[in-house]
């Protein structure tokens, strides 16, 4: 009781794994020492219902192969100003394991969604904390705090969240977010952009991430090494009607100025 804390899950699977029978959970339920906020799930009775803590959970006690990125991550580190409003309420997790049934059945503001894996091909890490930081950042990731003090989660770092972002299913709404986003990136890391594409099967992310970064004059751009980048042959259309970058061959909206604001 005393490890579950205040705001971590358990599973069925996890509670079963360790030797907790169906029988002596239900009578720990029946003492008021755990409750079920959705089926296959328990915490401690009185314990907080996060989000922060449900992925928590996730990735230190279940082991899965879960992180936050994206649009959600990006709103998390602070870029939350360009985000579509009300986007903030849906948690965007990306991996190459299978959200759990049980956490979209949790009676919370915010919702989970499954993303995939994402468009990159670098080794699936676990989070657990036996993984060091470094082996995180070598990929794009970084340890984050949350909230309820009960310990880190690991997120994407605004290179990597962005990249994701840009693999999203494209439309004019979509760039005109991403757009936005990459004004306010001033400080993206040179070196770990250079990585990032360069493990990014995704031709049409890549483009788009670097049309954006080219159209706002980061001075971090003429510094990604670009080696052994694939940007892939011929033009690419993500909008309809659009305008055809001379750079990347990729049509970006004609407006976009009027949808800076």
């Amino acid at each position: 009781m005393a490890n579950l804390g205040d705001t971590t899950l358990a599973s069925s699977r996890w509670l079963r794994a360790h030797g907790y029978s169906s029988s002596l959970v239900s009578r720990y339920v029946a003492s008021g020492w755990l409750e079920s906020p959705a089926r296959g799930v328990y915490m401690r009775k009185g314990g907080r219902l996060l989000w922060e803590g449900v992925v928590r959970s996730l990735q230190l006690r279940e082991g899965l192969s879960l992180h936050v990125g994206g649009r959600f991550a990006l709103a998390w580190q602070g870029y939350e100003h360009y985000l579509h409003l009300g986007e903030g309420d849906v948690v965007t997790l990306y991996g190459s394991d299978r959200l759990p049934g049980w956490a979209a059945k949790l009676p919370m503001s915010e919702r989970f969604e499954a993303c995939g894996k994402g468009p990159f091909d670098l080794p699936a890490l676990r989070f657990t904390s036996e993984v060091p930081d470094r082996q995180l950042a070598d990929q794009g990731f970084v340890r984050r705090e949350t909230s309820f003090g009960e310990g880190p989660i690991a997120c994407s770092t605004p290179e990597r969240a962005m990249l994701e972002l840009c693999n999203a299913p494209p439309d004019a709404a979509l760039i005109y977010e991403a757009d936005a986003l990459m004004q306010s990136m001033t400080t993206l890391r040179p070196r770990r952009i250079g990585m990032l594409l360069r493990h990014c099967n995704s031709i049409k992310a890549k483009r788009l991430f670097l049309a954006l970064a080219e159209r706002h004059e980061h001075a971090w751009l003429p510094r990604v090494p670009m080696d052994d980048v694939d940007l892939g042959r011929g033009k690419r259309s993500l909008v309809p009607g659009g305008r055809l970058h001379p750079t990347y061959l990729i049509t970006l909206p004609g407006d976009l100025d009027e949808h800076l604001g």
